[in-house]
């Protein structure tokens, strides 16, 4: 297809925009890992293999049970010691999915609108913040993606050439063994699948022959991880369902914990009430917070999703009605993008990296809404539709400004060029970033080989820690609760301690001391206080954060 000058133009300044936002993030991502579930897990458990010489169980860490495809990938760096490469990893798979897009919107279009799409998903903002951690948010949206994108090339091709079932099927066995939340993507594309096969064939039977295949091939590709879960937990999607497992294989337990869970919910308290508690907001604003995630999320805020995103992919989603051009296409896209978010709106936290696998389906659709709302003005004669014309792109260009400012904020946070011009140390960059950072040197240097850490209010964060660790999932809390009421008897408050099995305590003592002053009496935290400087040694106080030797 020939493009004229204009169309070339638009051509040359999506191109020079991939560029220049690829070449930002790209140097973003030339540090050493700063973001939490990198510390936490993606990183941490994959260097804990390493140390133990290959697979090695945590049952204090309830995270290292989830499926991890896509940070098996993470272990070659790790191996080398080089922890820089999992993030251009993960961004790799930032950019290959808005490759995909571009392909779809390419086939369908034009290179302009392929561009175009591949623009508004990498200038996301939440795609830009994961595109610079060691997460795997986006190797799961790749492969969910390239799933889905597989089964329409299937479709096309009227259903003969079972080649692109199978890459389907792979892919999204890929998705599903990376990450829990890709079972909601698995359920839907089967569902899907079956729906148009019959809606285009009517051949039920076959449908079910199909959906069984796909579903099984899927299965087969993220089993390992299951199977691992059911032999460690006999639970396949530990820690996911475990009252209903434990129950499933101790009948006589079922009906205490069904008991529990009854005793449990007078005093429950619903999500709608939750949210109106803390953040003040109404049963409408709650309801409606799939709508908001695009207009309101803020990074580092749980009422405003941890995450922002673009008004831009929702804003022209109505305008894809305006032409009956790849409509089938059109309602799968919807079908899967609705669907994830009403499942993930009642089974997951309300965080905007959590729906990534509909983010670059609805780029597509945007784009695609894009493109009919531009052609039906482009097609009427007269000035007034040649401004309502140029409008939509310039709407377009405005709605995409906030995303240049978000890049903008995010490498300024991150601040790369000290360290990546060698004016600043590793050590100094993570201290800038990391406030527990100095306790952890001190821990690598001062206490011996065979030390066990048991960290408390740190994020459950261990990556950089060269001693042997653990945590627990409430942060601490828990642990300082029992030790709390372990310290009305000395014996006890002993047991209790030696029952860590660790050797070290490392805390946050700010909020420790927060979590103490709001839910003990004075005397209470003076007898605590004791029974710790009696048993405890403190051998590093620091910035708030405090180091002791138990014992």
């Amino acid at each position: 297809m020939k493009f004229n000058r204009l169309q070339k133009i638009q051509i040359l300044f999506w191109m020079i925009g991939l560029f220049g936002f690829t070449m930002i993030i790209l140097t973003a991502c030339i540090t050493p890992p700063i973001d939490r579930d990198g510390l936490i897990h993606h990183l941490a458990i994959p260097k804990l293999w390493i140390q133990h010489g290959g697979f090695y169980e945590t049952p204090w860490a309830d995270f290292s049970y989830y499926p991890m495809t896509i940070n098996l990938l993470y272990l070659i760096p790790l191996v080398f010691k080089n922890d820089i490469l999992p993030k251009m990893i993960h961004m790799l798979f930032g950019m290959g999915t808005g490759f995909l897009v571009f392909l779809y919107l390419k086939k369908r279009f034009d290179s302009r609108w392929g561009l175009l799409g591949f623009f508004i998903f990498i200038s996301t903002p939440i795609i830009i913040w994961l595109s610079t951690s060691a997460y795997i948010d986006l190797g799961m949206t790749f492969f969910s993606t390239a799933s889905v994108l597989a089964l329409i090339k299937w479709r096309d091709g009227s259903y003969e050439n079972t080649k692109w079932l199978l890459i389907s099927a792979c892919c999204m066995g890929v998705a599903v063994g990376s990450k829990y939340n890709a079972l909601i993507a698995w359920f839907i594309t089967n569902l899907l699948l079956t729906v148009i096969y019959v809606r285009d064939t009517d051949r039920q039977m076959s449908a079910v022959k199909y959906a069984a295949i796909f579903f099984l091939v899927t299965a087969a590709v993220a089993s390992p991880w299951y199977i691992k879960n059911y032999i460690l937990r006999e639970n396949p999607f530990y820690p996911l369902f475990n009252s209903f497992f434990m129950a499933l294989h101790s009948p006589d337990q079922a009906t205490a914990i069904i008991g529990r869970q009854m005793e449990r919910s007078p005093g429950k308290i619903g999500f709608f009430q939750f949210r109106a508690h803390l953040y003040g907001e109404s049963f409408w604003e709650t309801l409606f917070i799939p709508i908001r995630m695009f207009f309101q999320g803020e990074d580092n805020s749980y009422q405003y999703f941890q995450g922002r995103l673009n008004p831009v992919l929702i804003v022209f989603l109505p305008f894809i009605l305006l032409n009956r051009r790849h409509g089938k296409d059109k309602l799968l896209f919807f079908g899967f993008s609705f669907f994830f978010m009403f499942m993930a709106y009642f089974t997951t936290e309300k965080q905007v990296r959590y729906i990534a696998p509909v983010l670059p389906i609805m780029t597509i659709l945007a784009v695609t809404g894009i493109n009919h709302l531009s052609g039906k003005f482009k097609e009427k004669q007269g000035v007034v539709f040649k401004l309502l014309h140029g409008s939509v792109f310039l709407t377009v260009a405005i709605l995409l400004v906030p995303n240049f400012f978000y890049l903008k904020d995010h490498f300024k946070k991150i601040d790369p060029v000290p360290y990546i011009l060698g004016k600043e140390t590793r050590d100094d960059f993570l201290k800038r970033h990391l406030l527990d950072y100095p306790g952890v040197q001190f821990i690598n240097a001062a206490l011996p080989e065979d030390a066990v850490i048991y960290t408390i209010y740190l994020g459950r964060r261990g990556y950089y820690l060269e001693r042997e660790y653990r945590n627990d999932p409430s942060f601490g809390v828990n642990v300082l609760r029992r030790l709390a009421a372990a310290s009305e008897d000395e014996f006890e408050f002993v047991r209790a301690v030696k029952s860590l099995g660790a050797t070290h305590i490392f805390m946050r003592t700010d909020l420790a001391d927060r979590f103490m002053q709001v839910n003990y009496k004075k005397e209470e935290i003076v007898r605590f206080l004791n029974m710790v400087k009696k048993h405890w040694k403190l051998l590093y106080n620091h910035k708030g954060y405090a180091v002791w030797r138990i014992g």
